[in-house]
């Protein structure tokens, strides 16, 4: 019997990073401390046959052996969309791929995956999904639109369900939807 896979999302670990706990309120005393807390909450969720895209920033002040050493730690088929602080020492890791933005299809769902936040994005009028990192949970989600990085998923990976859980709670659309509508409105359109 084959073993059903599951798909994750995530972001922003910043392995290493000291900074990265003050300027985001994370509840570690230290970059070794959080790195080992967000390797067991990504091993808790996501099993060695699972897939993971990952949206970027994977380490900041780890060394190429440490990234090494912690990216060999991790379960499940890794796929990077490239972040603003993933140099040599991450771009070097044995990902399944890596994007700077990427398009794919999960459970029939049309995804636009990048590092940052988009006001607009392909198909966002046909129902598509764009996920996000970088900014650390500061960005309001939209209704097709959030942040997957840790800061805002309690510290582990996602699931695409769980996301669209969260986004059946927003009322704010898409910019691109809502302006149109606006000028429609404004033109005397029904919308």
């Amino acid at each position: 019997m084959k073993t059903k896979t599951t798909t994750y999302f995530s972001a922003d670990h910043h392995f290493g990073h000291e900074g990265v706990i003050r300027m985001c309120g994370r509840p570690y005393s230290d970059a070794r401390e959080m790195d080992e807390a967000l390797v067991r909450a990504w091993n808790a969720r996501v099993r060695p046959v699972d897939t993971i895209w990952f949206l970027g920033d994977f380490a900041m002040g780890s060394s190429p052996e440490r990234c090494r050493e912690l990216f060999a730690r991790l379960n499940g088929t890794k796929h990077l969309v490239r972040g603003n602080h993933d140099g040599k020492r991450v771009l070097e890791l044995p990902w399944a791929s890596q994007h700077d933005l990427v398009q794919i299809t999960v459970g029939g769902v049309r995804l636009v995956l990048c590092h940052y936040a988009m006001r607009s994005w392909n198909q966002v009028w046909r129902g598509s999904l764009h996920l996000y990192g970088h900014t650390h949970n500061t960005l309001p989600p939209t209704t097709q639109s959030c942040d997957v990085g840790v800061d805002a998923w309690d510290f582990q990976p996602v699931t695409l369900a769980e996301i669209r859980e969260r986004l059946a709670t927003v009322d704010e659309e898409p910019e691109e939807m809502r302006r149109a509508r606006e000028q429609g409105e404004e033109n005397g359109d029904a919308a």
